[in-house]
């Protein structure tokens, strides 16, 4: 059974930590990653300068920053089923670095 593959075609920051994200299926997604940011690749994007650095990679047509930190695109099409998964996860590393 084939499943869909996501690309991003654009992105846009429309409030601190808030993207706008648009895929090549014509669909787009609001996503707010400040509760996913933390540990040794994610944490450093809590930075604005840094965060406000997003680009798409041209390659894999996913979203990239300059200190290597990314996201699977189909996760960030499907960001409301695997939000608060991704922010339990951020807070476990919190509390394993703390």
């Amino acid at each position: 059974m084939p499943h869909p593959i996501y690309q991003v075609r654009a992105v846009e920051i429309v409030e601190p930590y808030t993207l706008r994200v648009q895929f090549t299926d014509d669909t787009e997604q609001i996503v707010y990653l400040k509760p996913v940011l933390a540990g040794e690749l994610y944490g450093p994007l809590l930075d604005l300068k840094l965060f406000n650095q997003v680009a798409i990679d041209l390659e894999v047509k996913t979203l990239v920053w300059p200190n290597g930190a990314d996201f699977d695109p189909a996760t960030l099409h499907d960001w409301p089923k695997y939000k608060d998964a991704f922010a339990a996860r951020a807070r476990e590393w919190e509390r394993i670095s703390a």
